[in-house]
């Protein structure tokens, strides 16, 4: 390894006193978001309820005015819906980040790829079905189930779940499957 160039090298009084620790920005701050707007998207993306500029504000670590910059440009996209005026609220819009992740996976796996995943998507589906005796997930209650099973309630209800993911990955990989409405399978997307 070589030595480092002359002017950044540490005179004898810099070598004499200890660094402060204290005065360093803690690593979890110097990662956080390289972008404002990542930490924006990010903010936004973990939105349950409706939030104001503040909330998301709070929630990436930013400015209000810097939210409301975001949040009106993310609403011109279509990545979030107002839901109110006065305040103005926000909510994450599902419907496109499903749309999103359709045109990803169209772009990134061809059509034999998207059946293998729907298949083991379905197989894995209908083991759910068979080990709940039920044909949804939101048909089954978890405290009756847990108690009946003896089982862990965390634990039926890490697999129900994981069966809620399941058939949110089926609906995904069938809509990325369809073709267009005039019957053709060119449906890949710059994106």
């Amino acid at each position: 390894m070589e030595d480092p160039h002359p002017e950044l090298r540490a005179d004898a009084d810099e070598c004499r006193d200890a660094p402060d620790f204290d005065d360093l920005v803690p690593p979890e701050e110097v990662v956080s978001g390289d972008r404002t707007r990542d930490d924006f998207f990010d903010a936004v993306l973990g939105l349950d309820n409706p939030a104001t500029a503040s909330e998301v504000a709070d929630r990436a670590g930013h400015g209000v005015d810097a939210a409301r910059e975001y949040l009106e440009w993310f609403e011109r996209m279509g990545i979030v819906i107002r839901v109110t005026d006065s305040p103005a609220t926000y909510e994450r819009n599902q419907a496109y980040l499903n749309w999103r992740r359709v045109q990803q996976l169209r772009n990134r796996y061809v059509d034999d790829e998207l059946l293998a995943f729907l298949d083991d998507a379905a197989e894995r589906d209908e083991s759910f079905a068979e080990t709940f005796g039920v044909s949804s997930p939101d048909a089954v209650a978890i405290t009756t189930y847990a108690v009946d099973a003896d089982r862990s309630v965390e634990a039926v209800w890490q697999d129900l779940s994981a069966w809620k993911t399941t058939r949110r990955r089926i609906d995904l990989l069938e809509r990325a499957l369809q073709t267009d409405s005039d019957g053709t399978a060119d449906r890949r997307t710059v994106a």
